[in-house]
């Protein structure tokens, strides 16, 4: 049974609904297999409404990327000026490494609809269905010391966040250390920048951004359901794909020209304004045992100040993040 043929009926249908029985007999297929296919459609983003003893109607389709539609939104001069919009991938952090060894240029970016091996921190899944959110990654070429790599994983937390802000402001998102996007103490987007260096010297930075744009319950499993959320979820309406990609490659192109001219100074500080980590009891979970204190702020090399029971002061530059206080 085809996907295109069931949509082929639905869509001749022009809005009215077509008996589960009536596509059995037009596909020669049983109705449980009908069922089936009613559902894979539903994970690649169509909207099909079902109704006892009606049938089925197709109520909405999944909104695709275009170049098109984006390249005029676009206000940056070298972030996603090259940019290949993809249907499924692996990971858009393989095709961009891949181009990055061909030579791609600083700014070139790759943005897939689906990814079916999208992976976050510590070797973690990302879950990022069909046309539903921002699965991307950007190629950067900074010339910047291999150590100083991390600041650039605090500086596309903040961009994230203002581009968020740009678009749906009534949201409050704050900055989990160092990069989780989290609204209502769940999380909103993956950054994940991997490096690649030879002889201790940086060659490129590939980002990878995700946001959980307009996934709805149904898109979670059902053990991240507390912990994750989308903005679609969030904010109670649909939210333009193309408008925030253009929004968050302009944010991070501002930062990053900012952060080449100024340092680490002012990224701290705007990251330090929008964090909801400092202040609070927390535990980390570092490579060499758990550590419990608060953190105050960061230092100048992006590490993670913590001020300890004991009155001494431990900086943390690896970590998992466990709030004893439930404020985040």
């Amino acid at each position: 049974m085809s996907k295109v043929g069931l949509l082929s009926i639905l869509e001749a249908s022009e809005g009215e609904y077509v008996s589960g029985e009536e596509i059995s007999r037009l596909l020669g297929v049983s109705r449980t297999a009908v069922w089936k296919q009613i559902r894979k459609l539903e994970a690649e983003g169509y909207v099909v409404e079902a109704v006892p003893r009606l049938g089925y109607k197709l109520t909405g389709k999944p909104a695709r990327l275009s170049l098109q539609d984006l390249l005029p939104k676009l206000h940056t001069k070298r972030f996603g000026r090259q940019i290949r919009i993809l249907d499924v991938v692996t990971s858009t952090q393989d095709e961009v490494r891949t181009m990055a060894e061909q030579g791609a240029p600083e700014g070139t970016l790759v943005i897939a609809e689906q990814q079916t091996s999208g992976r976050g921190r510590m070797g973690r899944n990302w879950v990022s269905p069909l046309g539903k959110g921002i699965w991307m990654s950007l190629l950067l070429r900074p010339p910047v010391p291999l150590p100083l790599t991390p600041q650039l994983t605090l500086l596309a937390a903040v961009a994230l966040s203002r581009a968020i802000a740009r678009i749906i402001p009534e949201l409050s998102i704050g900055i989990k250390w160092p990069n989780d996007l989290l609204v209502g103490g769940r999380k909103i987007s993956g950054i994940l920048l991997e490096s690649a260096a030879e002889d201790e010297r940086l060659r490129y930075i590939v980002a990878g951004l995700g946001i959980s744009v307009n996934l709805d319950e149904k898109d979670y499993p059902d053990e991240l359901l507390p912990k994750a959320i989308s903005l679609k979820m969030a904010s109670g309406r649909e939210v333009n794909r193309s408008d925030l990609i253009a929004s968050v490659l302009e944010e991070f192109e501002g930062l990053y020209d900012l952060y080449l001219e100024q340092g680490f100074a002012p990224i701290r500080s705007l990251w330090e304004a929008r964090s909801v980590t400092l202040g609070h009891v927390t535990q980390l979970n570092t490579p060499q045992g758990s550590v419990t204190g608060i953190p105050r702020g960061l230092d100048e090399m992006g590490g993670l100040r913590v001020e300890l029971a004991d009155g001494s002061w431990r900086t943390i530059y690896s970590a998992e993040i466990r709030d004893e206080a439930a404020s985040s």
